[in-house]
């Protein structure tokens, strides 16, 4: 299946510059969203890993449906002040600005194998963050996954060059 043809490019969104790469299309169709986690699924078969870890808020769309296909746990990286135990922080720079990721301090035991998923990589900085929240709990970055790869921008390449394995379904240009 084509799953290139689900993704719409919305331009100049959220800003002038921007062309926005919606999965939203894709996860309205059954079809196309049941393939997307199958094909995930055969990804992630290569790896040795414990958990998976979601980038929120569209790594949670795709995180869940993993985690239960391949009987994994599932690990919540959620943005400032959203978890409510202990927890561990990262600061972070996006495109467009500074944000924060934050994981619960009991999620990751001590060289568990955690696989990070997310909808897209773009320059890298949230998924670098994401890597460094796992590290700090004591966890092994196994690998990650996203559904797009944004190839023009670097992010992908950025993980490959600090030897994590990367995975994505589609590539896209940035821009």
């Amino acid at each position: 299946m084509d799953l290139k043809k689900y993704i719409r490019s919305i331009p100049d969104y959220p800003k002038k510059g921007i062309l926005f790469r919606d999965i939203t299309t894709l996860i309205k169709d059954k079809d196309a969203f049941k393939n997307c986690i199958d094909e995930m699924s055969k990804m992630l078969n290569k790896l040795n890993y414990d958990k998976i870890a979601a980038i929120e808020s569209r790594g949670f769309i795709f995180a869940s449906p993993l985690s239960y296909n391949l009987s994994k746990s599932h690990i919540l990286l959620r943005k400032k002040d959203k978890l409510p135990a202990e927890r561990y922080s990262v600061d972070f720079e996006l495109e467009y600005g500074k944000a924060t990721l934050e994981i619960h301090q009991d999620s990751i035991s001590s060289k568990e194998k955690v696989v990070i998923v997310d909808d897209l990589i773009a320059t890298g900085g949230t998924a670098e963050a994401a890597a460094k929240l796992v590290e700090k709990s004591g966890g092994e970055v196994a690998g990650f996954i996203f559904v797009i790869n944004l190839f023009d921008l670097g992010g992908k390449d950025l993980l490959e060059k600090k030897g994590y394995k990367t995975f994505s379904l589609l590539d896209f240009p940035g821009h």
